[in-house]
């Protein structure tokens, strides 16, 4: 490389790493690695060389280890006692060293070699990128800015500079968005594939409900008070059955929040899905009465098994 080609190229790799997050250091290693390849299938396996780049300067010097020796028969692998002394002073037979060799056809052209490489690491890190953000956030609820919806209903979202799709399938009945609206989306398991990261997104999975309880409602968060079940028809109802081993405390009343303002940030995010808080009961009958209520029940038989119907 020229000295100005050695210098833009360095510039570029850093801006990559400010732009990208792509480790300068890891691109230069990639570099010298591919460049170490490409040199020994011009010139031969069997030339014991190494390619380092200057961090500093970008020069690309290309080194043989050699082995120092009084008679040289091996010139690829070996270096005269006299030669060895005039570059290391202090160098003794049978020592082994890096020599720098003459290679200023190659090096002239591994400007060019140097960039292909790049463009492929850098492929590969945002690929690599990628996937590791997705995986940090898997299994949670994260905020998310709507972008657009195609056709097909398909929702295309930003999560903190990531673009993802929530499916068409995924979305309730409810779910109507305008471009920059911010929502709350689940995300499931997160997988690496040959071409991309494939990642499960939802906002009609229960999971979504149960994380935006936990987000909402301290109690819940803390395990005051345990989600027992939910039964969800998303975009329409929703009945969640609660209960606390604190008798003293009111645990729809927590759950609903001062003048429904918990329940209700809730419902909003749901596009103005119902909620019901039910008090769960180890007695079914208590439980399902209020499942039902406030309907009037006036009976209950719990069928245990299928030979009882």
């Amino acid at each position: 490389m020229k000295s100005k080609d050695q210098r833009i190229f360095l510039e570029a790799l850093d801006e990559l790493e400010r732009e990208k997050g792509i480790i300068k250091e890891e691109l230069l290693e990639a570099v010298e690695t591919a460049l170490l390849a490409a040199y020994k299938k011009n010139y031969g396996e069997k030339d014991n060389a190494d390619i380092t780049i200057n961090r500093n300067t970008g020069e690309v010097k290309v080194f043989s280890r050699r082995t120092v020796v009084e008679t040289v028969t091996k010139p690829e692998e070996e270096i005269s006692l006299e030669d060895a002394r005039s570059l290391k002073k202090r160098s003794n037979l049978g020592d082994v060293m890096d020599v720098e060799i003459n290679a200023e056809g190659f090096k002239r052209n591994a400007i060019q070699n140097a960039k292909q490489i790049v463009v492929q690491k850098v492929r590969e890190c945002e690929k690599k990128n990628i996937f590791n953000k997705f995986k940090q956030i898997e299994k949670m609820i994260v905020a998310a800015t709507v972008r657009k919806t195609d056709e097909k209903g398909n929702l295309y979202i930003d999560i903190n500079g990531l673009e993802a799709i929530v499916p068409a399938k995924e979305l309730s009945e409810a779910d109507r968005f305008r471009q920059g609206d911010r929502i709350r989306v689940y995300v499931g398991t997160v997988e690496e594939s040959t071409k991309y990261t494939k990642s499960f997104l939802s906002r009609k999975a229960e999971e979504l409900l149960r994380g935006l309880l936990e987000l909402e409602i301290p109690e819940i968060e803390d395990g005051i008070i345990e989600i027992k079940n939910i039964a969800r028809e998303a975009g329409s109802r929703t009945k969640v059955a609660v209960y606390s081993e604190d008798p003293n405390l009111d645990v729809k009343g927590a759950c609903i929040g001062k003048n429904g303002m918990r329940i209700q940030s809730i419902i909003d995010e749901l596009q103005g899905e119902k909620i019901d808080i039910v008090l769960w009961d180890e007695d079914m009958t208590t439980f399902v009465k209020n499942a039902l209520n406030p309907a009037e029940v006036i009976s209950v038989d719990i069928i245990e098994n299928e030979e009882e119907r």
